[in-house]
């Protein structure tokens, strides 16, 4: 039968998204992997593979649509044999296979990866795919045992080979065997005034209207709750530049060969995923009703982009090269500025460094990013005089940090420790590379 194909929610927090492009038309044939649409989200547009096989039969979100939820219909796909009758009795039809809505209470320590499967009932029409279906028969399993991962639950070629490689007899779990009601808190927003009246504020002066895209809407609702939830306090240091400066001039000639410069922005991303293995109670997220305390130093760098910003995530830094850490940071920053990262490469990670330095900025103070536990704001390098240790006055280029600090995470003493091991790594470059 005739089958919807939904917006697919391609990271796991993603609500709703932008149908950018149709790489498909009406009429044409496609087959299991295949791409068949552009799919922008907050942060990246992504391509979107069919799950099936069939014949696109009716195109029903058309591209450039903004605002489509996660899992409306966005077209038909027919099978061999159907035709444009059977696209309105596929709404009816696919509903009609999704069990009753149940509400299910998780027990206290619920296994994470355990799933629960909904038997199918006894004559009951079995929404499968003629390629799984075939699959099904050739390997002898009944598929009405075969719960899907397709869309409203239907059985596709994935489900069977998952199967017969389990060798599974009884129900196989799929996304669909049951549903959770999910309660969703109601969101509080101060009262202000509206668009239209501000608007109004603004009449016979001259303005350009700019429509907020997914992006920006996600950076808004992000920062104003990291600001209104999370209790920030701001720990300052200046950090004396010169001998970094130094032995990274000495490092760029001897890689110049290699094709290699390393930047001051590597050099702290290396102090910062080293100081959080030698503070590791502050390398933590705030994770509602628990603090997760990771092991690997997981640390994300805010890339500005047209229009809004990315934090690509270079996980296992504290492991890595300074070079290493150079050339992924240029790939990262290159395809954040296309847009074209994946959702795990800007998801996760405990810290973030925000660098301003090359703008002029002396110093500011970043917003955490949650669930980070703390982000590193990087101002310029600047001259400046300073007093040596035997009292003399000398000129040093000395650089403002700010650490923000989510206080449910990391109290005052442990980030002034978290600060200290960063200023020091950046003080004596050379301890980072033994």
């Amino acid at each position: 039968m005739a089958t919807e194909i939904l917006m697919p929610a391609l990271s796991p927090t993603m609500e709703e998204g932008t149908l950018a492009k149709w790489v498909v038309q009406e009429g044409d044939e496609v087959q299991s992997g295949d791409i068949i649409a552009e799919i922008e989200t907050d942060k990246a547009t992504m391509e979107f593979e069919a799950v099936d096989e069939g014949v696109i039969g009716k195109i029903l979100i058309p591209e450039g649509r903004e605002g489509v939820k996660v899992n409306t219909p966005i077209a038909v796909l027919l099978e061999d044999g159907e035709t444009e009758a059977d696209i309105a009795l596929a709404s009816t039809s696919s509903t009609a296979a999704i069990a009753e809505e149940i509400e299910v209470k998780a027990p206290e320590k619920a296994n994470p990866s355990t799933k629960i499967a909904t038997p199918i009932p006894k004559g009951a029409r079995v929404f499968a795919s003629p390629l799984a279906k075939r699959i099904a028969a050739d390997n002898g399993l009944d598929i009405s045992i075969i719960s899907g991962s397709g869309p409203r639950g239907r059985v596709v070629k994935a489900d069977v080979e998952h199967a017969v490689a389990t060798g599974a007899t009884a129900t196989i779990a799929g996304p669909y065997s049951g549903a959770k009601k999910v309660q969703k808190l109601a969101e509080t927003k101060p009262k202000g005034a509206s668009a239209d009246i501000i608007a109004r504020m603004y009449e016979g002066r001259e303005f350009e209207e700019m429509p907020l895209d997914g992006m920006r809407k996600t950076i808004a609702a992000r920062l104003t709750e990291a600001k209104q939830t999370i209790p920030h306090f701001y720990l300052r240091r200046d950090i004396q530049l010169d001998a970094l400066l130094s032995f990274r001039s000495e490092l760029n000639a001897q890689l110049q060969s290699r094709g290699v410069k390393l930047s001051v922005n590597d050099f702290i991303i290396k102090a910062c995923a080293l100081a959080l293995q030698s503070v590791p109670n502050a390398n933590a997220v705030w994770a509602e009703d628990r603090i997760l305390k990771l092991k690997p130093s997981d640390v994300a760098v805010a890339v500005a982009i047209e229009g809004g910003l990315f934090t690509p995530v270079l996980q296992d830094a504290d492991q890595k090269s300074l070079s290493s850490l150079s050339a992924e940071m240029k790939d990262l920053a290159a395809r954040a500025r296309e847009r074209k990262l994946a959702p795990h490469e800007y998801q996760g990670g405990s810290f973030a460094i925000s660098n301003l330095g090359m703008f002029g900025i002396t110093n500011f103070d970043a917003v955490i990013n949650p669930p980070h536990g703390a982000i590193l704001a990087v101002g310029a390098g600047i001259k400046k005089p300073v007093v040596t240790e035997n009292g003399d006055i000398d000129v040093a280029t000395v650089m403002s940090v700010t650490l923000s600090v989510d206080h449910r995470v990391i109290d005052g003493a442990l980030g002034a420790e978290l600060l200290e091991h960063i200023v020091s790594n950046l003080e004596n470059p050379m301890t980072m590379l033994v």
